[in-house]
């Protein structure tokens, strides 16, 4: 495991052409782009660790990784995904290919396979929907055309400020057709049977909404994001960020850990610089923010006049909700206990928003979904790594409010009350992990539970957030989120500028490049 570079003060008698906030994927692709085109760059972690959600924790003789579940595409060495990943770690990094059957979808009286590839997907579907087939290829169809259509919408956001109103409205208008209307909305289209509709919509949980409020086109990325199949990277997902940071390093670039920013520096209408936690003060010809939307404007530009614009057309979004997180480690392996590398989405009906809607009016009562995973089952160099042992991890939705109490407690610190309080949460899940995946009660040798206050501590999203901003049909309507912001030479970058997901923020990174360089990177791919 890579050792990281703690701040120093004599980082701070250097010069750099850019300090990126943040080293998540979104800023650690942008930081690669920019080394490559012969800029110096400085990138800058609060976390004791490199990453963002691609960065593992271990406990004991186990690992997990804390927000990469599974890739589509990147088996395809000739897909955008893929080159763009290749270039990021300077063709380092390998995925394993995970079973076909990519994710299962549970329901109390039945089960749904998604199987790849596509053809596979339609046909056990259509089997298991008698007289839907149509409907069910007229829905793929639809997927490709959406996503196919969001090309031109996000190439709309690199676009310079000048230009932006004269070409936005044709590079975008195919992709709003469906991209204002629901998930339910457009799925009701195409059928009107609810159970397959419940079914179609099984990976709602990788956005973060349910189908009667998420956008069509949030949607339409995920589902075809998986079509053809899921990968994993080897080794585990921090290798994304090592083989990143050492090509950044090799251009020339630094990393460094435990290095909060608490202002961002502004003269006039231009940013020129950062202020640390510790007071030190740097400086640069461009400042990008890949801390999310919230912290940037509510922190990072709270004593500049520009953050109430900011705040102001923040009213038209809102954050997503936060979730829970348990961390299993067993003491057989993954081969021993027949753990496969297939997702189980986990619900109580097929409604999806009454389920999230009688969660919310009472949260004793089922979970809205739980979505469980095997990593040590994805990778292949797990064996090797961690002998003797599997990993298991297990999510739902975790309310910001029912930890309230225990917000202002330091982390590891905050009292017996809240362990109590994580103790019940986890024999709820743990329930429910028992009942679909019996051989796992026998093996089980440790779990931790991670609340929205370990979210909030750990990936420093202020109400613990899962997926930044939500993708309601409004949020896509914001023009204002793109990486060339009212001040001169301050960028963004993040899931809140593209959408949620790991390779969503790969290509905002490369949008935000491509703004600051004032050239199309795409076509370097």
């Amino acid at each position: 495991m890579k050792k990281w570079q703690g701040y120093r003060p004599e980082i701070r008698d250097e010069s750099y052409d850019a300090i990126i906030i943040g080293s998540g994927m979104s800023g650690l692709t942008t930081a690669v782009l920019l080394a490559e085109h012969g800029q110096k760059v400085l990138v800058l972690e609060k976390h004791f660790k490199v990453g963002g959600f691609t960065h593992t924790f271990k406990r004991k003789n186990y690992e997990w990784d804390v927000g990469i579940h599974y890739i589509g595409e990147v088996h395809n060495k000739k897909s955008y995904s893929r080159r763009l990943f290749d270039r990021v770690t300077d063709g380092n990094l390998k995925w394993a290919k995970m079973d076909d059957n990519y994710d299962r979808i549970i329901f109390p009286d039945k089960s749904y396979d998604f199987i790849a590839p596509q053809e596979k997907f339609i046909e056990t579907l259509s089997i298991q929907f008698p007289g839907e087939e149509e409907a069910i290829r007229a829905y793929v169809r639809l997927l490709h055309a959406q996503v196919k259509s969001g090309r031109g919408f996000f190439a709309s956001k690199a676009l310079p400020k000048w230009l932006a109103p004269f070409l936005r409205n044709a590079m975008t208008k195919q992709f709003f057709k469906n991209a204002d209307k629901s998930t339910k909305e457009v799925l009701k289209q195409f059928t009107r049977n609810e159970k397959l509709i419940g079914v179609l919509t099984g990976q709602w949980g990788d956005y973060g909404l349910p189908p009667k409020r998420s956008s069509f086109a949030m949607h339409a990325m995920v589902a075809r994001h998986y079509l053809d199949g899921g990968n994993y990277p080897v080794g585990g997902s921090r290798m994304i960020a090592e083989y990143a940071t050492d090509l950044i390093e090799s251009l020339g670039g630094k990393i460094v850990v435990n290095a909060g920013v608490d202002e961002i520096l502004v003269q006039g209408k231009r940013a020129i610089g950062v202020r640390l936690d510790n007071g030190d003060e740097l400086f640069a010809k461009t400042i990008v923010s890949s801390a999310g939307l919230v912290n940037t404007v509510n922190t990072f530009l709270r004593n500049q006049t520009q953050s109430n614009q900011f705040k102001s057309k923040m009213k038209k979004v809102q954050p997503t909700e936060s979730y829970v997180c348990l961390y299993m480690g067993l003491n057989k392996t993954a081969q021993e206990l027949g753990l496969k590398t297939t997702n189980l989405w986990i619900y109580p009906g097929y409604d999806h928003d009454q389920n999230v809607t009688n969660y919310t009016n009472d949260p004793k009562g089922e979970f809205p979904v739980v979505y469980v995973s095997f990593p040590s089952a994805k990778d292949p160099d797990w064996v090797k790594n961690h002998p003797g042992c599997a990993t298991m991890e297990a999510i739902t939705l975790g309310r910001w409010d029912d930890y309230k109490e225990w917000e202002n407690e330091p982390w590891k610190k905050r009292g017996a009350s809240y362990e109590e309080f994580k103790k019940s949460i986890s024999k709820k899940i743990l329930d429910v992990v028992y009942q679909h995946v019996p051989q796992a009660e026998g093996a089980m040798d440790f779990y931790e539970l991670s609340t929205p206050l370990s979210v909030r501590d750990m990936a420093h999203y202020p109400a613990g957030e899962m997926y930044g901003l939500d993708h309601t049909s409004e949020r896509f309507r914001q023009n204002w989120l793109r990486p060339q912001t009212e001040i001169n030479n301050f960028f963004l970058t993040g899931q809140d500028v593209t959408t949620v997901g790991l390779t969503s923020a790969l290509f905002s990174g490369l949008l935000t490049a491509s703004s600051i360089l004032n050239k199309n990177l795409m076509k370097s791919l």
